[in-house]
């Protein structure tokens, strides 16, 4: 990460959201797609901040969270 996001948003608190680091990264990225495609923001505030950090805004603030899915079960 880089160090304006650490500054804004503390890892803990991500964390603390995405549950790991690796589920963060995907749900953060898809976020990000959605929110540079053209989806309205859920949170307000960084004026013209790139869709990744946005992104992670949303997650921080609980907007936006992770949801695992329950495959089937291999035979």
């Amino acid at each position: 990460m880089s160090l304006e996001i650490r500054q804004v948003i503390p890892m803990e608190t991500l964390l603390e959201k995405g549950g790991s680091v690796y589920k963060l990264v995907i749900v953060a990225a898809k976020r990000a797609l959605e929110l540079s495609e053209g989806s309205p923001k859920l949170v307000t505030g960084g004026g013209k901040e790139k869709p990744a950090l946005g992104a992670l805004r949303e997650i921080a603030e609980g907007k936006i969270g992770v949801r695992i899915k329950k495959g089937k079960k291999s035979e």
